[in-house]
């Protein structure tokens, strides 16, 4: 069974930036291994999994193991540990031609070629890899299952809509829920899918469109991010009491940074500024948002209490402690030669500390080097506050449990340990 109180899991959008998640994921079941024992194996800490974007990929995959939890973050991570970028989109000089090549010339010489060829390219890449990547990633045929074992409340993803201009939650979960309809924000229980979940990672104008059959408004969907003004909003109206918010981005920046002047910005640098006001800039403001009306609920009496809707909402939030700008500029020579060649095309040059344009290239640096230093920034990260990360869990608590029992056993009282009925699956990496 799950953990309670029912905790909800929200993970952030942000293409390659998500092996940040799978750190901090790895070490939380570290963390938990050590308070719980055998039996963190099995169960789950997270009744509630809501996901946008990348962080929809590693939500789904999670929840479909959502009862082999500890086993399920090891085999996620080995993935992010051996990407490749050609594992997501097609990163050889066919593929960059036939989508890349003819956006970026669209952008040029544009209409005159359109006309001539009648060029309609769809993205800048070709995520058609991604798409068998999740075929054996993510068994979403399992999450009924977990379900029916009460290992799983609900899960959610997000994506947008460009038929109808709004942000749409798609959720599964067992017991009826009263959706919810804000204003440009519909909800809609739903078998989640793999188009579900390449939808919601559609990053706007780098990966393609999806056709989702949406009952009364079907249409194109893209990245979960778009328009997502309440990232934190569906975990809390799917029941969870609590929420670990992962980001895939400095949720604000130190004072005193140096600010490099580089002049006119380029096509990459725009791109970049504009996707990351699209996947950071929403969750910063929504855990602000929280954090007033807990502030706001504190002051008022019990009987005002009653009658409010409103709930205060404990909440972690964990997010890198870097600009993963600067570690993508380390590692941009890991990108294969035809994105490499694409990128500066939009203007994305030079290496380290000279490097432009390494906002757009931290989205889709899917290459091992990137994704493990991420991965390891984020156990780093998240190790450095495992005082917050144990009180926030009640794992201290459970760890003077465990201490209390130990010293009675010493004293000849019986101690009770966990038995574990079944071994540890060994999963087949894709």
């Amino acid at each position: 069974m799950h953990e309670t109180p029912l905790t909800g899991l929200v993970l952030s959008g942000g293409g390659a930036r998500a092996a940040y998640q799978v750190g901090v994921l790895r070490a939380l079941a570290k963390m938990r291994r050590e308070v719980l024992g055998p039996r963190a194996r099995m169960s789950n800490p997270f009744g509630v999994i809501t996901g946008t974007s990348a962080g929809a990929i590693n939500a789904a995959a999670l929840a479909a193991h959502a009862d082999r939890f500890e086993a399920a973050v090891e085999v996620i991570a080995k993935v992010w540990q051996h990407f490749s970028a050609d594992q997501v989109y097609r990163a050889d000089s066919l593929g960059v031609i036939r989508s890349g090549a003819q956006w970026l010339t669209m952008l040029s010489v544009g209409w005159v070629i359109a006309r001539w060829r009648r060029a309609r390219p769809r993205s800048l890449l070709d995520n058609e890899p991604l798409a068998e990547l999740l075929q054996r990633l993510v068994p979403l045929e399992r999450i009924p299952l977990v379900q029916q074992q009460r290992q799983l409340h609900a899960l959610a993803v997000t994506a947008s809509s460009y038929t109808s201009g709004e942000h749409y939650t798609f959720y599964s979960m067992q017991k009826p829920v009263e959706t919810w309809i804000r204003s440009q924000r519909v909800a809609v229980p739903s078998e989640i899918t793999h188009k579900h979940l390449l939808a919601s990672a559609a990053i706007p104008f780098v990966f393609p469109a999806q056709h989702l059959e949406v009952p009364g408004d079907p249409g194109w969907f893209g990245d979960g991010s778009m328009r997502n003004t309440a990232p934190l909003s569906p975990a809390i109206h799917l029941g969870a009491e609590r929420l670990l918010i992962i980001g895939a981005g400095r949720m604000q920046e130190p004072a005193g940074r140096q600010i490099v002047q580089t002049g006119y910005p380029n096509l990459a640098q725009i791109a970049g500024h504009a996707l990351s006001s699209i996947f950071l800039d929403a969750l910063a403001v929504d855990v602000e948002r929280m954090k007033r009306i807990n502030r706001t609920l504190a002051l008022l009496p019990e009987s005002a209490l009653a009658d409010t809707p409103l709930r205060p909402v404990e909440a972690l939030v964990i997010a890198p402690s870097m600009r993963l700008d600067d570690i993508a500029a380390k590692h941009l020579s890991s990108l294969p030669g035809p994105v490499r060649a694409l990128l500066r095309g939009a203007g994305v040059s030079g290496e380290g500390q000279t490097a432009r344009g390494t906002a757009l290239a931290s989205y889709l640096l899917f290459e091992a080097p990137y994704t493990r230093e991420l991965m390891a920034l984020g156990e780093a990260d998240t190790l450095g506050r495992r005082d917050e990360v144990m009180q926030f869990f009640g794992w201290d608590a459970a760890h003077r449990a465990q201490r209390l029992a130990r010293e009675a056993a010493r004293a000849g009282e019986p101690l009770v340990d966990f038995d574990i009925s079944r071994p540890m699956p060994d999963f087949e990496l894709p």
